[in-house]
Protein backbone atom coordinates (compact mmCIF):
# COMPACT_ATOMS: atom_id res chain seq x y z
CA UNK A 1 0.00 0.00 0.00
CA UNK A 2 2.64 2.54 0.70
CA UNK A 3 6.52 1.57 0.42
CA UNK A 4 9.20 4.15 1.73
CA UNK A 5 12.83 5.21 0.28
CA UNK A 6 15.46 6.79 0.98
CA UNK A 7 18.44 7.68 -0.33
CA UNK A 8 21.16 10.13 0.14
CA UNK A 9 23.99 8.42 2.04
CA UNK A 10 27.43 7.60 1.75
CA UNK A 11 30.54 8.36 2.95
CA UNK A 12 31.62 11.79 4.53
CA UNK A 13 34.80 12.90 6.68
CA UNK A 14 34.38 14.06 10.11
CA UNK A 15 32.56 17.75 10.18
CA UNK A 16 31.12 17.53 6.73
CA UNK A 17 27.37 17.25 6.41
CA UNK A 18 25.15 14.71 4.32
CA UNK A 19 21.57 15.13 3.89
CA UNK A 20 18.76 12.04 3.49
CA UNK A 21 16.23 11.97 1.84
CA UNK A 22 12.94 9.13 2.36
CA UNK A 23 10.13 9.32 -0.44
CA UNK A 24 6.55 8.18 0.52
CA UNK A 25 4.55 6.53 -2.41
CA UNK A 26 1.41 4.47 -3.10
CA UNK A 27 -1.99 5.12 -1.75
CA UNK A 28 -1.62 7.84 0.57
CA UNK A 29 -4.46 9.50 2.57
CA UNK A 30 -2.88 11.32 5.41
CA UNK A 31 0.79 11.23 6.56
CA UNK A 32 1.11 11.94 10.61
CA UNK A 33 4.50 11.19 11.66
CA UNK A 34 7.61 11.01 9.93
CA UNK A 35 11.20 9.87 11.76
CA UNK A 36 14.30 8.82 11.37
CA UNK A 37 16.07 6.01 13.12
CA UNK A 38 19.62 4.68 12.83
CA UNK A 39 21.20 1.32 13.33
CA UNK A 40 24.93 0.64 14.21
CA UNK A 41 26.75 -2.84 14.05
CA UNK A 42 26.17 -4.30 17.39
CA UNK A 43 23.70 -2.12 18.98
CA UNK A 44 19.99 -1.70 18.84
CA UNK A 45 17.95 0.32 16.87
CA UNK A 46 17.17 4.27 18.35
CA UNK A 47 15.24 6.78 17.22
CA UNK A 48 17.31 9.95 15.94
CA UNK A 49 14.71 12.47 15.03
CA UNK A 50 10.81 12.60 14.12
CA UNK A 51 8.72 15.53 12.88
CA UNK A 52 4.88 15.29 13.55
CA UNK A 53 1.75 16.67 11.75
CA UNK A 54 2.17 20.24 12.97
CA UNK A 55 5.98 19.91 12.34
CA UNK A 56 6.48 20.00 15.65
CA UNK A 57 10.20 18.15 15.87
CA UNK A 58 12.17 16.10 18.43
CA UNK A 59 15.76 14.92 18.57
CA UNK A 60 18.29 12.35 20.06
CA UNK A 61 20.17 14.18 22.60
CA UNK A 62 23.23 12.76 20.57
CA UNK A 63 22.66 14.62 17.21
CA UNK A 64 20.74 17.63 18.36
CA UNK A 65 22.07 21.09 17.34
CA UNK A 66 23.59 18.95 14.81
CA UNK A 67 20.82 17.14 12.94
CA UNK A 68 17.53 18.89 11.48
CA UNK A 69 14.73 16.88 10.02
CA UNK A 70 11.73 19.26 8.10
CA UNK A 71 9.70 18.00 5.14
CA UNK A 72 7.78 18.57 1.72
CA UNK A 73 4.53 17.66 2.35
CA UNK A 74 3.32 18.37 -1.48
CA UNK A 75 6.17 15.72 -2.59
CA UNK A 76 5.53 13.14 0.69
CA UNK A 77 9.18 14.05 1.48
CA UNK A 78 10.99 13.83 4.66
CA UNK A 79 14.79 15.15 5.00
CA UNK A 80 17.30 14.49 7.55
CA UNK A 81 19.83 16.91 7.00
CA UNK A 82 23.09 16.11 8.94
CA UNK A 83 25.62 18.70 9.96
CA UNK A 84 29.31 18.56 11.51
CA UNK A 85 29.13 14.52 11.22
CA UNK A 86 31.00 12.54 13.61
CA UNK A 87 32.23 8.60 13.56
CA UNK A 88 29.97 7.46 15.98
CA UNK A 89 27.14 8.73 13.72
CA UNK A 90 28.03 5.43 10.87
CA UNK A 91 24.70 3.72 11.30
CA UNK A 92 22.16 2.60 8.76
CA UNK A 93 19.52 5.06 8.39
CA UNK A 94 16.24 3.79 8.29
CA UNK A 95 12.93 6.46 7.73
CA UNK A 96 9.80 5.25 9.55
CA UNK A 97 6.37 7.14 9.03
CA UNK A 98 2.91 7.01 10.51
CA UNK A 99 0.76 6.63 7.05
CA UNK A 100 -3.28 6.62 6.75
CA UNK A 101 -3.39 4.50 3.30
CA UNK A 102 -6.39 2.90 1.44
CA UNK A 103 -7.37 1.78 5.45
CA UNK A 104 -8.78 5.22 7.62
CA UNK A 105 -6.60 3.88 9.88
CA UNK A 106 -2.99 4.90 10.55
CA UNK A 107 -0.45 2.18 9.37
CA UNK A 108 3.74 2.19 10.24
CA UNK A 109 5.78 1.62 7.69
CA UNK A 110 9.64 1.38 6.78
CA UNK A 111 12.68 2.38 4.53
CA UNK A 112 14.91 0.01 3.91
CA UNK A 113 17.59 1.85 5.03
CA UNK A 114 20.91 4.03 3.41
CA UNK A 115 24.04 3.61 4.70
CA UNK A 116 25.92 6.49 6.21
CA UNK A 117 29.32 6.09 6.97
CA UNK A 118 31.88 9.05 8.83
CA UNK A 119 35.73 8.30 8.67
CA UNK A 120 38.59 10.19 7.81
Amino acid sequence: QVQLAESGGGLVQPGGSLRLSCVASGIIFKIWNMSWYRQAPGKQRELVARINVGDATNYADSVKDRFTIFRDSAKNTVYLQMNSLRPEDTAVYYCNGDIGSVSLMPGNYWGQGTQVTVSS
